[in-house]
């Protein structure tokens, strides 16, 4: 299996309306690779944004099948990494790296 670089593994944060009530919880939603592990997850983020990560959840979203005006297309499924930081640090997705 190819190495992921850590730039790689994380493509990009989540802003949803739910994602934004998880940062009162102190937590970050992030898509990441397909491929990429818990630890590899960890070691980026911490490496990128300079914070104490504490706990990742990981989960993948599976591709679905769309039908719109009797076509058929695919929709993309991807992983979520919901990613807990340690009490009083946070990520300001607003600013950027």
């Amino acid at each position: 299996m190819k190495k992921i670089n850590y730039l790689d593994s994380i493509n990009s944060p989540v802003i949803t309306e739910k994602a934004t009530t998880l940062s009162d919880q102190n937590k970050v939603v992030f898509k990441v690779h397909k491929n990429a592990s818990k630890n590899s997850i960890k070691k980026n983020i911490e490496k990128i944004f300079k914070v104490k990560v504490v706990k990742i959840n990981t989960i993948k979203k599976k591709s679905k099948n769309k039908i719109v005006k009797n076509k058929r297309s695919k929709k993309k499924g991807f992983k979520k990494a919901i990613i807990t930081l340690k009490k009083g640090q946070n990520i300001d997705l607003s600013t950027g790296v």
